[in-house]
């Protein structure tokens, strides 16, 4: 007989997976902007709010392997990610408690912990996404998953601002977490896993992303554009006093890019796809380096225009790279395979707005040619890319045959 475990909480619809999403995505996207406003206040410096900022975001790396692999092996990968959202929402408070009542190195250091399940945020969402809906779906339903991270971007500064404004920092902090939060009953409703896949699981995402040509060529065109992106996000401050007569205005731009994401985001999932997911890719890194170098001229008619087009590019891209990441990867991977990228992905961000502040201190058309550099140079792997062949096909593939005893030609089966 059955077992009635599974049957507690209804399984989610699709719409319910992307509100949850979007929940969880608005309210990190939130948590950056407020963790530097609490932080500010508290420290009194702006050196203290960016290293605070810095501590949550880093860490994204060293935790999405670990995610991953466990999501992948766990018979009920909905219950792990809502145990994730659950430690993410608990660290932010954490951290606003410590904030003032505990040193400095204890509040980052809860700081580093809490980022560590950040990749659940992101990629552990999207991963799920095939245990809810059927082949034919995943091209427009990663279109809809996107558009959740650009409505986000749009959402979530905006949240975290009012919130100050109404009722003080740490008000704002309680709000990303109240979002994160939100989200967790949806994970918990998640459906079990199906039966084990055959093969080893130790170390196969980190093999897969970096071994294999078309997932290695998309992690790098999506890790240099949010390098650039981390790159122009220290800029936003020198920007906004420069062209746009104080530095609070500069994070208007982000408004800009975020609004043009929704847009171009909405429009690409509900035409027909007509050019394959890896030439979208490269050829939005290439939009993005064109319009950080128009925004090196000056000026605001130009940086309007520079961040528009890059955030009407970057939704597209951030499509194509959700459909290259299922069609390429094998489903026993496929949670390590979303996590691991998220991971290098926020911690790009995280390096690139490191690595611009001596840049800017120096010249700040320097730094924004520095962000079209990284833009244009994650598009050149894909400048002498094999043709496509997909997970079938493969080497990869053809060993998986040999273990199965041949392929079921006469069934029409995959």
């Amino acid at each position: 007989m059955r077992s009635p475990s599974f049957r507690l909480s209804p399984r989610p619809s699709v719409a319910a997976h992307l509100t949850g999403a979007l929940a969880a995505r608005t309210g990190d996207e939130a948590a950056g902007p407020a963790l530097a406003l609490a932080g500010f206040a508290a420290a009194g410096s702006t050196s203290g709010a960016a290293a605070l900022l810095a501590c949550v975001t880093v860490a994204a790396a060293l935790g999405g392997p670990a995610l991953g692999a466990l999501l992948d092996r766990s018979p009920r990968p909905g219950r792990l990610l809502a145990g994730a959202l659950a430690l993410y929402a608990a660290g932010l408070g954490a951290v606003l408690l410590g904030l003032g009542r505990l040193p400095f190195a204890v509040t980052a250091l809860i700081a580093v912990v809490t980022g560590l399940t950040g990749p659940a945020l992101s990629g552990g969402w999207t991963a799920q996404l095939p245990r809810l809906a059927p082949a034919d779906r995943m091209p427009r339903l990663h279109g809809l998953d996107s558009l959740t991270f650009s409505a986000a971007a749009l959402a979530g500064p905006a949240l975290a601002g009012g919130a100050t404004l109404l009722l003080g920092a740490p008000a704002a902090v309680v709000v990303a977490a109240a979002l994160v939060a939100a989200a967790v009953p949806v994970a918990w409703a998640l459906p079990p896993a199906g039966p084990p896949h055959g093969g080893r699981h130790g170390g196969g995402g980190v093999r897969a992303v970096f071994g294999r040509g078309p997932l290695l060529r998309a992690t790098v065109a999506s890790v240099g554009c949010a390098t650039a992106q981390g790159v122009v996000a220290a800029c936003l401050p020198a920007l906004g006093a420069g062209a746009l007569g104080a530095p609070g205005r500069g994070a208007l731009l982000l408004s800009v890019a975020a609004a043009a994401s929704v847009a171009a985001t909405a429009l690409h999932a509900r035409l027909p796809r007509t050019a394959p997911a890896a030439r979208l890719l490269w050829g939005a890194a290439l939009a993005q380096a064109g319009a950080w170098a128009v925004a090196a001229t000056g000026g605001p008619v130009a940086l309007v225009v520079a961040f528009a087009v890059a955030g009407a590019a970057e939704g597209p891209q951030l499509t194509a790279l959700f459909a290259v990441r299922h069609e390429e990867t094998p489903g026993r991977l496929r949670g390590r395979v979303f996590t691991i990228g998220a991971g290098v992905k926020i911690t790009g961000f995280a390096v690139g707005a490191a690595a611009a502040g001596p840049v800017a201190a120096r010249s700040l058309p320097a730094a924004l040619l520095l962000a079209a550099a990284l833009c244009a140079a994650s598009a050149l792997p894909w400048a002498k890319a094999p043709g496509r062949r997909g997970v079938r096909g493969t080497r990869w593939w053809r060993r998986s045959v040999r273990r199965r005893g041949g392929p079921r030609r006469s069934s029409g089966r995959p």
